[in-house]
């Protein structure tokens, strides 16, 4: 969520990540300070900014929606986050989830966390789903982003672009590929057995095959790491297919390809998996950066990253 907001001139005053890996990948990119799990951290103890930038996940809410205020949260990282938005008051926040959070313990979730930061804390909330393959990257990834405003106004969501996509336009040529992304005949006959099993059953479970031709992927998961079957590439040559390089997977988020990534597959995989299309967020950010003064007046914001 980060990349586009440098893009546009803003000023980076904390950032909170407690999974060790992903610091390390945040430090080879961005540098600077990371300061660890935002439960234990102290909202005075951060600097007046701008703009608040959060993912959190929606899993650990129960029984949202009885109106008891922040009571309602605790034990959430979104009941750190209004924490934070409480203390400091910043002129915007920009929140994105799972477009399954809208239907989290039959809709309850979202309408407290709207609650909250409209009754409780005095912002105007506007909310918007976005496709990442709508945003020029090939992958069908669906998310909510929230945005709520201090100045009491709607945000006006640009329309998105719908631009052209194919999966061909992110991947690595086949001969810079290394044959460890193949899958071995073992695991690839798995696989097929538990697709034939799975319609049987009459349902669609089981590996996603795509080819360079393919406009867009399944959604890459966390879990792309265990075994790749969301989203498998078709070789040449009567090849198995293989799981995409982590590069790859990072190209499938709009990561530009100076991105450092310095972690392994393993973790890189897990970290793409929970990061967000960068394109998607970039164009929010162009919309929201000129509201706080955009590149005339530098933007003091706090990115919080959460799994999701």
């Amino acid at each position: 969520m980060r990349i586009p907001f440098d893009e546009l001139g803003g000023q980076c005053v904390f950032t909170s990540e407690w999974d060790k890996f992903a610091q390390q990948t945040y430090l080879a990119n961005h540098g600077g300070e990371v300061h660890g799990d935002i439960t234990e951290i102290e909202p005075k103890s951060i600097p007046k900014f701008d703009l608040l930038l959060a993912g959190f996940p929606c899993q650990p809410f129960s029984h949202a929606g009885l109106k008891k205020g922040f009571d309602d949260t605790r034990g959430t990282l979104f009941f750190n986050i209004a924490q934070i938005i409480k203390h400091h008051k910043p002129a915007a926040v920009f929140l994105e989830n799972v477009k399954g959070l809208l239907n989290h313990d039959k809709g309850r979730t979202y309408k407290e966390i709207v609650r909250i930061l409209e009754v409780e804390l005095g912002y105007k909330v506007s909310a918007m789903i976005h496709n990442a393959r709508d945003f020029g990257v090939p992958q069908n990834r669906e998310r909510i982003y929230i945005i709520a405003l201090k100045s009491g106004h709607e945000f006006p969501f640009a329309e998105a672009p719908k631009s052209h996509t194919a999966l061909g336009d992110i991947l690595l040529p086949h001969g810079e590929v290394d044959n460890k992304y193949t899958l071995s005949d073992a695991l690839w006959a798995g696989h097929q057995r538990r697709k034939t099993e799975h319609l049987e059953k009459g349902n669609g479970f089981g590996y996603s095959l795509f080819n360079r031709n393919s406009k867009y992927t399944s959604t890459i998961s966390a879990r792309y790491y265990k075994d790749g079957s969301e989203i498998l590439i078709s070789q040449p040559s009567g090849k198995n297919p293989r799981k995409l390089a982590p590069r790859e997977a990072a190209r499938l988020q709009g990561f530009p390809d100076n991105f450092v990534i310095p972690v392994s597959d393993l973790q890189a995989y897990k970290q793409f998996g929970n990061s967000v299309a960068v394109p998607a967020i970039r164009s929010v950010a162009k919309v929201l950066a000129p509201m706080l003064g955009g590149r005339q007046k530098p933007l003091k914001w706090s990115p919080k990253k959460f799994e999701v």
